[in-house]
């Protein structure tokens, strides 16, 4: 960044007097942090929790991952991952296997149990999503959407 352009950031920084309305990792945390908890009911009314959710759905858009993948894509640490898959195994959600390729890594698959919590719960997740959006038109819709991948691509870390 040029000195011109830090200056321009440094007047378009949040001030006491607009709080961080313009500042966009403050917005997508509040708004991921309003989905969850639009969300919370309704899951723990089937016995998932915001992280189980999360794993069904990863599980069952993206196939088996290991561990580590799961963690990345289900945004959690991997202590909180561990424990989750823990309650989430025992209650017959997922299976653990040992990957082929090294014996290190564990392999979470679907079970038909997860499968069915997973298709059970994605219509509230659909839900919750429509009214992020409502108001806006598809076109908005999918503009926003394309925004979130470039950022997401330009933060990204992971192969995920």
């Amino acid at each position: 960044m040029n000195k011109k352009n830090d200056r321009q950031y440094l007047d378009q920084a949040p001030n006491e007097g607009k709080g961080l309305s313009q500042f966009a990792p403050y917005l997508i945390n509040r708004i991921a942090h309003r989905y969850n908890q639009t969300l919370s009911d309704s899951v723990t009314a089937i016995g998932l929790t915001i992280p189980k959710m999360r794993v069904l759905a990863a599980l069952a858009t993206m196939g088996e991952l290991t561990v580590n993948e799961l963690s990345v894509v289900a945004v959690a640490e991997q202590s909180t991952m561990s424990r989750t898959l823990d309650q989430m195994e025992r209650d017959s959600f997922i299976l653990r296997v040992i990957s082929e390729t090294d014996s290190r890594a564990r392999v979470i698959s679907l079970t038909d149990v997860g499968l069915a919590a997973y298709r059970e719960v994605w219509p509230q997740m659909s839900v919750a999503e429509d009214a992020l959006f409502e108001g806006m038109d598809y076109k908005t819709r999918r503009a926003f959407l394309h925004t979130l991948s470039q950022i997401m691509a330009n933060i990204r870390q992971n192969e995920i």
